[in-house]
């Protein structure tokens, strides 16, 4: 039989990953007392598992709001476990059915940080076309998939990300303002597409889907890429019915805890919810 020290180990190690969990799924930022709720654990030890995961970089505290995010080590720990995971292969064969089907390079992206994290990638055969790997980063303001992890932020959310100031420019197209890229996430909010008409690389175009979880929060990003020598944004746009179909299917995959609820359901409570 288990011996007393390694139960009570093993019931701090599950009362960690509890909290974790919790701040992990929480999609803003939390607080003692609101993960202390949450867990069900006295406020002391919710205070001592804190402290522990902060200690560690799973964590990360806000120095004004006091609340707790995930911290950089947990982050990479969710990329790294994607990465070497099956489900990362069962994600690329629903891209590379997309791409076979509109004949454009598409990717999947998750939000890491204050960039966009490419976590797979299926390139067109087509000649011309922009080439980017697994693993390459991108900004927020100017990128189709950067655009849906932001709609949903509030703006100080907005601002503890981007800054205050002026935002990088890439290009000419490039929004460079807070309030009007604030404006622009309103009707990517609405509309529930991401878009992007040369605002980071150069004559391209770019059109994203979310896909999300069960409570209707943006847990990824499905988009393509094409050239403006062979597709307009208008044109472009077209084919976000079947990205929606294939973020429906990535999610079904990455969220199987969603329940009988479909990911098109839960990606139509989003759109309601905005």
């Amino acid at each position: 039989m288990p011996s007393k020290e390694k139960e009570e180990g093993r019931s701090t190690a599950l009362r960690a990953f509890g909290v974790l969990e919790y701040v992990v799924k929480a999609g803003a930022p939390v607080s003692l007392d609101e993960a202390t709720q949450a867990c069900a654990l006295p406020k002391a030890t919710v205070f001592r598992i804190l402290g522990m995961l902060h200690d560690a970089d799973l964590l990360q505290r806000d120095p004004l709001s006091k609340r707790y995010v995930i911290g950089p080590r947990m982050s990479q720990l969710a990329i790294d476990a994607l990465q070497h995971s099956m489900l990362r292969a069962q994600c690329q064969t629903v891209l590379q059915q997309l791409v076979d089907e509109i004949e454009e390079s598409c990717n999947l992206t998750m939000l890491d940080g204050n960039e966009v994290l490419y976590v797979a990638r299926v390139e067109t055969t087509l000649p011309l076309r922009l080439h980017l790997d697994p693993g390459t980063r991108v900004p927020l303001h100017c990128t189709a998939s950067g655009k849906l992890f932001l709609c949903h932020m509030s703006r100080e959310q907005i601002v503890r990300l981007l800054g205050h100031g002026e935002l990088k420019r890439y290009t000419e197209r490039t929004i460079t303002d807070l309030d009007q890229l604030i404006e622009h996430l309103r009707v990517v909010r609405r509309t529930g597409i991401g878009t992007h008409d040369s605002e980071l690389f150069e004559a391209s175009v770019a059109v994203a889907v979310p896909v999300v979880d069960s409570s209707g929060r943006i847990y990824a990003a499905v988009a393509m890429h094409a050239p403006s020598a062979r597709m307009n944004i208008e044109q472009a746009l077209q084919h976000a019915p079947a990205l929606r179909r294939a973020a429906d299917a990535i999610a079904a995959i990455l969220l199987p805890a969603g329940g009988s609820e479909t990911p098109g359901a839960r990606r139509r409570k989003a759109a309601k919810a905005a």
